[in-house]
């Protein structure tokens, strides 16, 4: 049964934040103590769901050593957050091993001593100045995790989020919180795209248009020569920003979630029930030829 925190029959509300960190290349102990100090600190601002950037364990271009930074999900890392993530859950990047010797960009989100759900990157960044492709497997389904009866998360890894699609089949799916961790820096795409005037409004679209609140998280600091923006955010499921991190420092970044909001929104702007009655009766856009 779901402790008192998570019963929203008594109440609606839960309290998010974002562990806006800067991660040290390749040292996994020295990320893994930061995590720690971050979960201690979301305990004490009684928050119930904390999210680390993509990668956070190991550092954003850390593929081309996945042969020594790789954890299998019983490695003592993944233990040792999962155990400290007593009274809520943490959800936070890693290179993950699996069988067959792949290898891929995985968001685990542990609780209570364990691994609740593992998401593994479907839509690999292989643009600009983004490797994903060169190092890692595609992942090749998406899912989501129940925190209690109206709160289901999915954590969608950066790139994924450029795919409308695959966040559109996680709405249909009932997805009431979209939980972003991403790896964003400045100088990733190049030309004329300025990357946190882009996350903002790709953020805002996906919460207005699907009325779901999202929580982002993005790394800070510098790796070899790129800069990373920070700017993680809250946003409610009106699009409104509830509360965002600055551009340079770490810093965890909280703010309180209202389902009541989330049934509103969706009340007066009804796409995620009209976009499940399209995919339940397997309607299709077709291409239709009109001869005079």
């Amino acid at each position: 049964m779901p402790s008192p925190s998570f019963d929203t029959a008594r109440n609606s509300t839960l309290k998010v934040a974002a562990a806006q960190i800067d991660s040290s290349y390749g040292d996994i102990d020295a990320n893994l103590a930061k995590h720690l100090r971050m979960i201690d600190e979301a305990r004490r601002q009684g928050v119930s769901m904390l999210l680390f950037p993509e990668l956070s364990l190991c550092g954003h271009s850390a593929g081309k050593d996945a042969l020594r930074l790789a954890m299998r999900l019983d490695h003592h890392a993944l233990a040792a957050l999962a155990e400290a993530s007593v009274d809520m859950h943490t959800s936070f990047g890693f290179i993950e091993e699996a069988s067959g010797g792949q290898f891929y960009n995985s968001q685990a989100t542990v609780m209570r001593g364990r691994i609740v759900h593992v998401h593994r990157k479907v839509q690999l960044a292989t643009y600009g100045k983004l490797r994903d492709g060169l190092y890692y497997a595609p992942g090749a389904q998406l899912g989501a995790f129940d925190i209690d009866s109206r709160w289901r998360v999915a954590t969608p890894i950066c790139n994924d989020l450029w795919n409308p699609g695959l966040v559109h089949d996680l709405m249909c799916d009932g997805v009431t919180l979209l939980a972003a961790p991403i790896s964003s820096a400045r100088e990733a795409v190049g030309g004329g795209f300025d990357n946190p005037s882009s996350w903002e409004l790709n953020l805002r679209f996906y919460a207005v248009t699907y009325g779901v609140p999202v929580v982002m998280t993005n790394r800070v600091g510098t790796e070899g020569m790129l800069g990373f923006w920070g700017g993680s955010r809250i946003l409610d499921p009106f699009g409104n920003t509830i509360a965002t991190g600055s551009n340079t420092g770490e810093e965890l970044v909280t703010g309180e979630l209202d389902y009541a909001a989330l049934r509103e929104a969706r009340f007066l702007l009804p796409t995620v029930r009209d976009a499940r009655v399209f995919a339940e009766r397997g309607i299709r856009v077709t291409r239709q030829s009109i001869q005079n």
